[in-house]
């Protein structure tokens, strides 16, 4: 099926009688007929639903719409696309490793990867942005295990090279963990450029409508883990009887052991309230995704126009640095711009505080428009190193159309500029 399609139909298909809309599973708990029964599921959780720490119908049924929308063999919930990106590491990193990074990527996951995992025993490696093949071979350490990357750096908007990192990573026989956030499986499939691993705010173009945070982790199935990397995944699970999942799961491997060791542990899954909320959002997607990209071109071109605006970061538009990327990996280039308005920080504020109908929130990717300014906000606790490592300068402005007419949203950036 196509991606409008999947959108609407995958995960949950009614069977006789039974309700056209996938319905709310609101229950902790399931009942067996036996105490072996309930034993067998505790030695294999992947036998049947056991407590919705692990698994609930509802939520199960959205992994299972967005795996298919990612080309991936599974895909696992979580209650924030932090926990995702988290979990994401940690289920092939233990204290000693280490990983690569570029350094153009969110800030709370610049934070996570430099302070909280570092306590943890596992070292964040940062490339230069752009880093070639020759940099990122260099970067590698005895203890290396994965690579990772944004399809479109938030909030500079980057586009990942695919091919040069995938085909790093696997030279080292490492996976490629990819945040796809900002360009939902619509726009691009990391997956069919190499990708191992995908994960996702769903708080953001997947939900689309602001109602609840949430995040999601999708294994491709394609990965050899039985590489010599990876013994967590190959050599027995004390934890469960001595299990090894490679051996048990073959290319669900992965995925299976973070729903069973690390969800387990951290207990980070989302209520099914919540992921019925996601299918909502996730139903109307793709034909989001079509506005999105149609008012980010013309909001991007108009702004690219004023004299008033130091420089335009946007994909999209044939002058921006990344557009043959963009023409190679993305199908759009989505509804967020950065913009650095002339003057800094100073005029970048008054910008902002002028709109009316943009919300000043902190929270990108909505059906409305929304603006922030990443120096004060979401990046704040970065220096002024790592600011211009992430590629964020005192006057940038991320701002994110929303489905409002494009002349509505243009009017309102006059009035933002008029301020400045």
């Amino acid at each position: 099926m196509k991606d409008e399609t999947l959108c609407l139909h995958a995960g949950y298909a009614p069977g006789n009688a039974e309700p056209r809309v996938m319905p709310i599973v609101q229950s902790t708990t399931y009942v067996y007929d036996s105490t072996e029964d309930i034993a067998a599921v505790f030695d294999d959780p992947t036998r049947s639903l056991i407590y919705s720490r692990f698994a609930n119908p509802t939520v199960m049924a959205v992994e299972s719409k967005i795996a298919a929308l990612e080309g991936g063999a599974g895909a696992m919930c979580t209650s924030s696309g932090q926990a995702a990106t988290l979990l994401s590491i940690l289920n092939i990193c233990s204290a000693g490793d280490s990983f690569i990074s570029t350094p153009m990527i969110y800030g709370g996951s610049i934070n996570l990867f430099s302070y909280t995992l570092k306590k943890m025993g596992v070292e964040c490696i940062f490339v230069k942005p752009d880093a070639d093949e020759e940099e990122l071979h260099a970067a590698f350490r005895p203890n290396t295990k994965a690579v990772f990357g944004e399809t479109l750096a938030n909030p500079s908007l980057q586009v990942l090279d695919f091919g040069t990192y995938a085909r790093v990573a696997h030279e080292h026989n490492v996976p490629l963990i990819i945040d796809n956030t900002f360009a939902t499986p619509i726009l691009c499939k990391p997956i069919d450029f190499g990708a191992d691993i995908v994960v996702h705010s769903t708080s953001k173009y997947m939900d689309g409508h602001a109602l609840q945070v949430g995040g999601v982790i999708v294994d491709s199935g394609g990965f050899n883990w039985n590489n010599g990397n990876f013994p967590g995944l190959v050599e027995p699970d004390e934890s469960y009887h001595g299990l090894s999942y490679v051996e048990a799961y073959g290319k669900a491997a992965y995925i299976i052991k973070a729903r069973m060791q690390l969800m387990r542990d951290f207990g980070v899954y989302p209520a099914a309230h919540s992921a019925f909320l996601l299918n909502i959002g996730l139903e109307t997607m793709a034909i989001r995704m079509e506005r999105y990209c149609e008012n980010g071109l013309m909001v991007a071109d108009f702004l690219s126009g004023s004299d008033k605006v130091e420089a335009v970061s946007y994909p999209g538009l044939k002058s921006d640095p990344y557009y043959q990327l963009a023409q190679q990996y993305l199908k759009g280039a989505g509804g967020v711009i950065s913009f650095n308005i002339k003057g800094g920080r100073a005029n970048a504020i008054r910008f902002m505080d002028a709109l009316k109908l943009a919300s000043n929130e902190v929270h990108v990717c909505d059906i409305r428009t929304c603006v922030l300014h990443p120096a004060s906000a979401t990046h704040r606790q970065l220096t002024d190193a790592q600011l211009e490592a992430a590629g964020i300068h005192p006057g940038m402005i991320r701002f994110s159309v929303g489905l409002e007419h494009v002349d509505d949203i243009i009017d309102d950036i006059k009035l933002g500029l008029s301020a400045v």
